[in-house]
């Protein structure tokens, strides 16, 4: 399993907008087999760092969801609304092992 960590920053006064977009990309993640662990958004601290954590069974798996993910009409528009918004300044993605045992 890998998890994907992404840590944005986000404009603090379009949180609105990024958070119908995080809502937009959970059931992409899963229609494509991945497990969505949610989108968290600023509360205390920091107003524009929000963070999204999701796993899939495999880097392999990971990679053919982004491949996928690039031709899929939902995808897409989901790419078009974060970019006609602006509600996203920047992000890093990481991956991770997770250990449960």
């Amino acid at each position: 399993m890998v998890t994907c960590y992404l840590r944005y920053i986000v404009d603090a006064h379009k949180l609105k907008e990024f958070e119908h977009y995080g809502k937009l990309w959970i059931p992409l993640v899963e229609k494509f087999g991945g497990q969505h662990h949610g989108y968290f958004l600023p509360s205390e601290g920091a107003n524009n760092v929000a963070l999204a954590m999701f796993s899939f069974p495999s880097l392999a798996a990971y990679e053919k969801y982004r491949a996928d993910s690039m031709e899929d009409p939902a995808c897409q528009a989901a790419f078009k609304y974060a970019e006609e918004t602006r509600c996203i300044v920047s992000y890093e993605r990481s991956f991770f092992r997770p250990v449960f045992e």
